[in-house]
């Protein structure tokens, strides 16, 4: 036990909380820019990115990882908000987290197997594109001056680890450029310019709605959505933070942490949040490896905006922007580029569609389905391919023996009943399906198609090596048995 809690917590002590004090800085303007998206109070949204990170450090399945308000929830709180105020969003939030918990006792987890290499590609290179395209705003219409300064930042942030790696560079980056902006007196946007920040801790409370069937009507539509964008967004972040330390993650404990987290920050005063992988990659670039980082980096959000909050709010955006366009850098699979001529057109397609809709609808779990759903029927696509048949005929014509190999569905069912001459001369066929499965109705009917189609010529049809599941399908929907069979075959 101690082992494991020295491993988990202390095993990476300086690190760690230098990674915290980076990301808590970065979560700062994100937090408060998610809050003015979702139309609330700039301390909802911090007051949830500290209360999700805290909790998640403790219950979540994927140490390093960052949880805290994020865009993709935000957006689909607006109307929640407009329409009926932020108690049912604090409400939605408790109902969220609750939803959470079901899907992690479930076992959701394991579903994530269905996500390919071309959707998490697709995933990673539209977050990538998402997180610069964020940034723009912060340099369209400001001061000359800016512009030097985050290339400043840059430099810093890519330069300083040849030297040395002793202190993250992105926080040097943002420690330095405050200071030039202070000493020099520049006139450019900084933290403070976003939204005022909260002066005391977050307090408890429930949610002040009333208990009834129409508060439940009114909050289930926004929280069931809210939870399962909220896990899918959670799971992809823990598995590239999988990729890029060669570890692994626990996605169901990681769904039940969500729900813990996102319960308190109902109670707490904040919005529904879930995994961040800008910010967890901050983290892992900057160091971070335990459960510690994430942990601090919750705890330095509060401090920062507390303690420090004169300071904070000098910092100038210019210095953060730097910090994201590295993350929006690092984040973008750029082998995913220069190798895609030596991918299969097929995921290179759902790689595609992925990125598209992910920016076209500024909604990843949106993005991440349609790519789920094009490398399925991509994947079905091939399996349909892989059905062959082969077929002998006896010594004196009269019978003939097809040997069925396969999967048989509706995908591949064409290419089943085309591969069988029924205006062959024959007494006799015998269709051995021992190396061929059937999965569907669909299977059923064409099977049923290819022994009434023999019969209707006067040829006896023999099936032969069905197995168990295969024969039950056949026995329990199958009509080529039944008396009235070739007279509702144009009906099947």
């Amino acid at each position: 036990m101690t082992v494991a809690i020295r491993k988990n917590w202390f095993s990476n002590l300086p690190a760690d909380l230098l990674a915290g004090a980076v990301v808590a800085l970065a979560l700062i303007p994100e937090a408060i820019a998610f809050s003015i998206i979702a139309g609330v109070d700039p301390k909802v949204g911090l007051y949830a990115s500290f209360i999700m990170a805290v909790t998640i450090a403790f219950f979540g399945g994927r140490p390093g990882m960052i949880s805290a308000a994020t865009g993709a929830m935000a957006l689909l709180m607006v109307t929640l908000v407009r329409n009926h105020g932020v108690e049912y969003l604090l409400a939605t939030t408790l109902l969220t987290g609750i939803l959470q918990i079901g899907w992690g006792l479930l076992k959701v987890g394991k579903y994530m197997r269905f996500v390919s290499k071309a959707v998490m590609l697709g995933f990673v290179n539209a977050l990538a594109i998402l997180i610069f395209d964020a940034q723009l705003p912060q340099l369209i219409d400001v001061p000359w001056v800016v512009y030097p300064m985050v290339l400043g930042g840059l430099a810093i942030i890519y330069i300083l680890p040849r030297f040395t790696k002793v202190v993250p560079s992105p926080l040097v980056a943002i420690v330095t450029l405050t200071a030039i902006a202070a000493i020099a007196g520049l006139e450019v946007p900084t933290v403070g310019d976003m939204g005022e920040l909260p002066t005391t801790l977050p307090t408890f409370g429930v949610p002040q709605v009333p208990l009834d069937w129409e508060t439940l009507t009114i909050v289930f539509p926004y929280a069931l959505p809210l939870s399962m964008v909220g896990l899918l967004e959670s799971f992809l972040t823990a598995s590239v933070i999988d990729e890029l330390t060669d570890t692994s993650s626990d996605k169901n404990r990681e769904a039940t942490g969500q729900g813990i987290a996102n319960i308190l920050v109902g109670l707490f005063g904040g919005m529904a949040g879930c995994a961040m992988i800008g910010q967890s990659v901050i983290n892992v670039k900057s160091g971070g490896r335990t459960r510690l980082s994430t942990l601090s980096a919750g705890i330095f959000l509060l401090f920062f905006i507390l303690v420090l909050g004169t300071w904070v709010r000098q910092i100038p955006m210019a210095a953060l922007v730097s910090v994201m366009i590295m993350v929006s850098i690092g984040t973008f699979s750029w082998s995913s580029i220069s190798h895609i001529h030596r991918l299969p057109r097929g995921e290179t397609a759902t790689m595609v569609t992925t990125v598209v809709v992910t920016i076209a609808t500024h909604n990843l779990a949106w993005g991440v389905l349609a790519g789920v759903a094009l490398s399925t029927i991509f994947f079905s696509q091939k399996i349909a391919q892989l059905v062959f048949i082969d077929s002998v005929s006896s010594p004196d014509k009269n019978e003939r023996i097809y040997s069925v190999a396969g999967q048989i569905f509706f995908v591949s069912v064409e290419r089943f009943v085309r591969a069988f001459d029924f205006k062959e001369d024959l007494d006799l066929v015998a269709i051995d399906l021992s190396h061929a499965h059937l999965w569907d109705r669909s299977a059923v009917a064409a099977v049923d198609k290819v022994v009434l189609g023999f019969r209707r010529n006067g040829v006896e049809v023999k099936l032969m090596g069905l197995n168990e599941a295969s024969a039950t399908l056949l026995d329990q929907h199958a009509v080529f048995d039944k008396p009235e069979a070739l007279q509702d075959l144009s009906n099947h």
